[in-house]
């Protein structure tokens, strides 16, 4: 009877290990995006030319920098609502939310003039984000698989 209830006991993670392996979640979704960017550039590169490979590089790029900027934004509103009870104007952060698709639809305009290859590349790099939760989704589920969570 205690062998039975000390392998229920071994196959139960403590709550922090489940906590600290989802706390590392967005740590490694830049990881993957650093890598999906790396790797699907090259591919363009390889299989579509110089021309191509640089949209996707741009798109990636922004696309980075668009996650980075959407994190903050989503910080700074649940820790206006939390710091007040009720959430209060926040002017600077519609404008930030708002300034990232305006310079998301600059840089496909400006790549659009130059170069329609490049747009499908731009196009195709924007998709980082997707990839990389995709990739961590896939990750935790092998974790729990595993018995790692």
């Amino acid at each position: 009877m205690a062998d039975a209830e000390e392998s229920s006991a071994e196959n139960i993670k403590p709550e922090s290990a489940r906590e600290s392996f989802s706390s590392g979640a967005l740590g490694r979704i830049r990881r993957f995006m650093l890598v999906w960017a790396a790797g699907g550039t090259i591919a363009a590169a390889l299989m579509r030319g110089w021309r191509v490979a640089l949209g996707v590089l741009i798109g990636c790029a922004l696309a980075y920098l668009n996650f980075d900027w959407l994190k903050s934004v989503v910080a700074a509103t649940a820790d206006r609502i939390t710091r007040t009870e009720r959430a209060r104007g926040g002017t600077g952060i519609v404008v930030r939310f708002l300034l990232r698709y305006a310079l998301l639809a600059a840089a496909a305009y400006v790549i659009f003039k130059i170069s329609r290859a490049s747009l499908h590349g731009f196009l195709t790099g924007i998709f980082l984000p997707v990839a990389a939760i995709l990739t961590e989704a896939i990750y935790e589920g092998w974790a729990a698989v595993r018995g790692k969570l």
